[in-house]
């Protein structure tokens, strides 16, 4: 009896065994068999079958977990038929042609003994496709090249972010009723200039930078001072070097310009430095001739420079703005050509500054060489002179009327008007050579054209040039 149970033991477990995995398949092995039948093959084994349908289940359960894959990445949580496709593809198996839809499938199901489901597919109305509107014809793909970076510095074309623009909007007032002025025409001292390139610099070049930066601010009037001084500036002009240190000194000069408006040596020795840099051969200024102009413009059409009030002051601030105007000619006759944009910005910004009755003489008298440093006669013929009567009504009179507490503003406002309307003769060559006097109608035309105060100075130059200069601007407008 012993023996009989133990035989049947391991025929009943090896029997719950063929059961239990017979449970375990998911898949229908009558699909196997009707494939098997669709190809030919009429007698299949049942273990055959099994081990068919095992490996069928495998495999669909392998795509699924790919496809799964794919549905998680895509951060969705409904499978699609383009998942199911992309894990063919990674398993290596040619996938599946013509499922691939944006719209949702619609399935169909015919009860044939046992449940099956079909593609509803939509009927088209021939009619309304014939009917119906052409699509657009899609635009030709086009093509173009820009430099990304230069020297590791990114240059300011349409097609880059405006990363300099960007950053000068840190000058701006913020607030509600903030002038759209230069912080640091206002004392504001919170621009804060981070180059958009890490830059990997030498010892020896940041030596020489803080050397530079320490002779430059050294105001002891010693002689020796002074020489070392003019040495350092030599030495950026000459330095190839320079180009690593170019985002320093860009950022160097405006926080000095920013802080120290009432000091007119620290704002003087920025100048040089930035003329320094401008004379350099051997460095690309193009992409920092942006940043190189927010403080010279602040030198320019600051309204006040400098702490002092005395004659000589004034005047040191007039030679500050003169040197500024020089500057901003350079910059806009030099990097023009790569920044179009460069020159009308300059010059629209000193035009407004001129025409506005609210600044003081020092800021018109630096606008209106910026303006012909900038633009050139030609801006001074279209948009100048145009503007000189009301000028002359409404801001040159009531100066004037001050008397002696005005009189060196007064004069060096006319001074430098009469300076931008004289270059209009140097530039016409066409009247090269041709004199002759100005009859009283040309006279008079040049008085009401450009206000009573300026076109007396005019006319006291008595230059024929400079009175045609003024009639062809007449006839121009």
């Amino acid at each position: 009896m012993a023996s009989t149970r133990d035989a049947r033991a391991p025929a009943q477990e090896a029997g719950s065994k063929v059961a239990s995995n017979e449970q375990r398949l998911l898949w229908n092995p009558e699909n196997v068999r009707d494939v098997a039948e669709s190809v030919g093959i009429a007698a299949l084994s049942d273990e055959a079958l099994r081990t068919l349908s095992q490996d069928v289940e495998y495999r669909i359960g392998q795509v699924l977990a790919e496809a799964l894959r794919f549905m998680r990445l895509g951060k969705r949580t409904s499978m699609t038929v383009k998942d199911v496709s992309l894990a063919l593809r990674v398993l290596d198996v040619e996938p599946l042609y013509g499922y691939d839809s944006t719209k949702a499938l619609r399935y169909g199901e015919a009860t044939m003994g046992q449940p099956f489901f079909y593609i509803d597919d939509e009927e088209a109305d021939f009619e309304r496709v014939i009917n119906g509107a052409l699509p657009k014809v899609s635009r030709d793909a086009n093509y173009t090249s820009h430099w990304l970076a230069i020297e590791g510095v990114q240059p300011t074309v349409p097609q880059n972010p405006t990363s300099a623009e960007a950053r000068t909007q840190d000058l701006l007032p913020k607030g509600p009723g903030a002038n759209p002025a230069l912080a640091a025409f206002a004392g504001h001292d919170n621009p804060n200039f981070r180059p958009s390139v890490k830059h990997a610099v030498s010892q020896e070049q940041i030596l020489f930078f803080e050397k530079v930066q320490a002779a430059l601010l050294d105001d002891n009037p010693d002689p020796e001072v002074h020489r070392l001084r003019q040495a350092a500036l030599a030495a950026v002009v000459a330095e190839p070097g320079t180009h690593q240190l170019m985002p320093y000194y860009v950022n160097f000069i405006s926080n000095q310009v920013t802080h120290y408006l009432d000091d007119l040596f620290v704002l003087r020795q920025m100048m040089e430095l930035t003329n320094a840099l401008i004379s350099n051969e051997h460095i690309f200024v193009d992409p920092y001739a942006s940043s190189l102009c927010a403080p010279v413009l602040t030198c320019l059409l600051g309204r006040r420079l400098g702490s002092e009030s005395g004659s000589d002051a004034v005047k040191e601030q007039y030679q500050l703005r003169e040197v500024a105007a020089s500057l901003i000619g350079q910059i806009a006759n030099k990097y023009s050509g790569s920044n179009k944009v460069l020159r009308p910005k300059l010059t629209r910004s000193c035009l407004k500054a001129f025409l506005n009755p609210s600044m003081s003489p020092q800021v018109w008298y630096g606008a209106i060489l910026g303006i012909l440093a900038a633009g050139g006669p030609e801006a001074i013929k279209v948009l100048v002179l145009p503007n000189l009567k009301a000028f002359d009504s409404t801001m040159l009179q009531p100066l004037r009327e001050k008397g002696e507490v005005s009189r060196l503003d007064f004069e060096m406002v006319v001074g430098g008007i009469l300076k931008a309307i004289q270059s209009l003769s140097e530039d016409d060559m066409m009247m090269d050579g041709v004199h002759g006097d100005t009859t009283d109608r040309e006279v008079s035309q040049v008085k009401d054209f450009l206000g009573d105060i300026i076109g007396e100075r005019v006319i006291r130059l008595a230059n024929y040039q400079v009175n045609q200069a003024v009639l062809d601007a007449i006839n121009f407008q």
